[in-house]
């Protein structure tokens, strides 16, 4: 990764992140616990293979991830790199790198939390809080996430996916590995609004947002969109009347299937057009 991307991206993060952003996560998520969504549904069924790999070294630790593919595929497939919830890498958040698998991919679900994994929100706060004081190590995770679907399995394209807390490291790696990263799936992760900022995108960005998130306000997505235009980013912003901050995540209880399908049709779709050759996604559609 290039030295300018990442002390780019750490100022970045200085001025789009608060102290306050894992109290607010608890707020959003008061009551809350990690049981599987229905987004989870029929992973463990499908055609795919999963291991855990270790796919990088950050902070002077080394990092594993679990690894979901085709069932015999090897090279030459698009790569996803996966970011789980504030909860941290579960069960859940591998269950959708299999979907992903299914899909056609190299889905690589990284751990940007050194093993650990909240079972209530308290702990998912303290987890957050503690990784966001590691931004350069996080940044360096995900960056080595990339090039490890790219040069070490041959990924021909890679995108980047991540939900909440996910979500908004989901567009920080595509500002840190901009030449690197194909396509952006964000689910109401904290956007970056400055166009300056956006400007380094090349690949396209699909977000989505829920209506009644209100740690996220309208005013903060239309932000987000008209910088996005402003940068000359392909892009496409969706927000889901109605829907709960959560709405989609793998895992706990805000889920809202409408909008949730919804979001997970566009997000197939999107991903098809920027990361697989058109014959590819003809087959998987089939």
């Amino acid at each position: 990764m290039r030295l300018s991307a990442l002390l780019m991206l750490v100022a970045l993060a200085a001025c789009q992140s608060t102290p306050d952003d894992a109290a607010e996560m608890r707020r959003q998520h008061d009551g809350d616990a990690p049981t599987a969504s229905a987004a989870t549904d029929g992973a463990g069924t499908l055609a795919v293979v999963s291991e855990r790999v270790t796919y990088a070294t950050a902070g002077g630790q080394t990092v594993t991830g679990v690894l979901a593919r085709p069932e015999g595929a090897e090279t030459g497939v698009p790569g996803v790199v996966v970011i789980h919830e504030w909860w941290g890498l579960n069960d859940n958040v591998e269950a959708m790198a299999r979907q992903l698998a299914a899909q056609g991919y190299l889905a690589l679900a990284v751990d940007l939390y050194g093993g650990e994994v909240a079972t209530d929100p308290d702990g998912a706060m303290a987890l957050m809080r503690t990784a966001m004081g590691q931004e350069v190590a996080l940044t360096e995770n995900l960056a080595q996430a990339v090039a490890f679907l790219a040069d070490d399995l041959g990924a021909p394209r890679v995108g980047v996916i991540g939900w909440c807390f996910g979500g908004m490291w989901s567009l920080r790696t595509a500002l840190a590995a901009s030449d690197r990263v194909d396509a952006t799936v964000i689910y109401y992760g904290r956007p970056v609004t400055d166009p300056a900022r956006l400007g380094v995108l090349t690949a396209p960005v699909l977000a989505h947002f829920g209506g009644a998130d209100d740690s996220i306000p309208a005013d903060t997505v239309a932000a987000f969109e008209a910088a996005l235009a402003e940068s000359g980013v392909p892009h496409s912003v969706y927000t889901y009347a109605g829907a709960p901050h959560a709405f989609a995540n793998p895992s706990g209880q805000a889920y809202a299937p409408e909008a949730a399908e919804l979001a997970w049709d566009r997000t197939t779709g999107f991903l098809a057009d920027a990361l697989q050759p058109p014959a590819a996604a003809d087959e998987v559609a089939d």
